[in-house]
């Protein structure tokens, strides 16, 4: 299996607990709703954005490392992310402006400017490109010194990416709270706390602060991967990150038994920077879980559905929602059993599935075919 794989199984793993989280919640009727199943679906359902936002972090530091080998400049590794990211949040607006136009008439307008998770994976993107050319080694140096350079340009990240987290983190419970920005107008304030249109900060939209926390400890995750020791002790490494998310967890847990109040508005299970420490530590344990199971479980043997569908999880989380939520929707919406959920959530599991791999397959045969040769132009003939 490839080196890495891990990633894509995560992403994939993430997609998974989407399409069980959205199908439940979409489909099952009131009285089906008041069973067990839906209980634990929603408590899955908490996985999928951190994991989302925290790979876009380590998918960074890997696209970075590539172009930093093949000579570029920290000004072109800036430019091609923030432009990826540019790209991932204007995708953001027009899978809103699509959400609107499918679900006219009875959509509010104010959904245009809801701020979504594709919306915050574009800004975090953007906002991790510009860290890491702040942080870059832009001493002029020669060829034989590109790996030191590369090393202070990494170990200056991963610092870089922690303390930006911290900061994110510590200041939410205030931007949400006692210092909103309430002299901006609600969609930009949106962005910074979730405020929408309700007067309140809302825990089910995908603000900078906290979210963004997550793609920063995910980029010095993924940059502490690149590392000399890293390489060198990998298997031991991901133990230790295991066993780390392990310690945050319970310090998570310490700090809010602790006497000690920072804050005059204290709110654990949204804004609180010690359950946003808990979630950190069970992202490092799912992503130990994950590399052991890719290395030494059944992701070994053939083809994997779960990291298959990591490949194109901007495609089947785009897609996949119309045929849940949207007018498409395979099932009557809050009319269903837990049985005839359930059977629509494998059907929707395979569809994805088969779409990815058409996609995949396209984009393979693509790359593989000739190009045509490049004509001269008069000048060069």
């Amino acid at each position: 299996m490839r080196r890495l794989a891990y990633i894509d199984w995560m992403r994939g793993l993430a997609c998974v607990l989407m399409f069980q989280t959205h199908c439940y919640d979409s489909w099952l009727s009131s009285e089906a709703r008041k069973s067990a199943v839906l209980v634990w679906s929603q408590l899955l359902g908490t996985l999928p954005a951190p994991l989302f936002i925290f790979l876009s972090g380590t998918s960074l530091a890997l696209v970075t490392e590539r172009l930093r080998a093949k000579g570029a400049t920290p000004a072109e590794i800036a430019k091609t992310t923030i432009r990826r990211g540019a790209e991932i949040f204007a995708l953001g607006l027009l899978f809103r402006i699509q959400e609107y136009a499918l679900g006219y008439r009875w959509s509010p307008w104010t959904d245009l400017f809801r701020v979504d998770v594709l919306n915050i994976l574009g800004l975090s993107m953007i906002l991790m490109g510009v860290l890491c050319w702040l942080s870059a080694d832009r001493r002029p140096t020669s060829a034989s010194a590109l790996p030191q350079s590369a090393r202070t340009s990494r170990i200056r990240a991963i610092f870089a990416s922690l303390l930006a987290a911290t900061a994110v983190a510590l200041a939410t419970p205030l931007l949400w709270t006692t210092h909103r920005p309430r002299h901006l107008p609600w969609p930009l304030e949106s962005y910074i706390n979730g405020v929408h249109v309700f007067g309140n900060p809302q825990p089910w939209l995908f603000p900078v602060f906290p979210w963004s926390a997550f793609a920063f400890v995910g980029l010095a995750v993924g940059f502490f991967l690149f590392t000399n020791i890293a390489k060198c002790y990998e298997g031991l490494i991901f133990v230790v990150l295991g066993g780390t998310g392990i310690l945050a967890c319970f310090l998570s847990l310490k700090l809010d038994a602790s006497p000690i109040e920072l804050y005059s508005s204290y709110d654990y299970w949204h804004t609180s920077p010690n359950f946003f420490l808990m979630r950190c530590g069970i992202l490092l344990i799912v992503l130990f879980c994950v590399y052991a199971w890719c290395r030494w479980g059944l992701a070994q043997l053939g083809f994997s559905p779960i990291i298959q569908l990591g490949k194109t999880s901007l495609l089947v989380y785009w897609v996949h929602i119309e045929f849940v939520y949207g007018r498409l929707s395979i099932l009557p919406k809050h009319q269903s059993t837990v049985r005839a959920a359930s059977a629509g959530l494998a059907i929707i599991f395979l569809a994805m599935l088969l779409l990815s791999l058409v996609r995949t397959n396209w984009k393979n045969r693509q790359a593989k075919a000739p190009r045509p040769a490049a004509r001269l132009s008069p000048e060069l003939k």
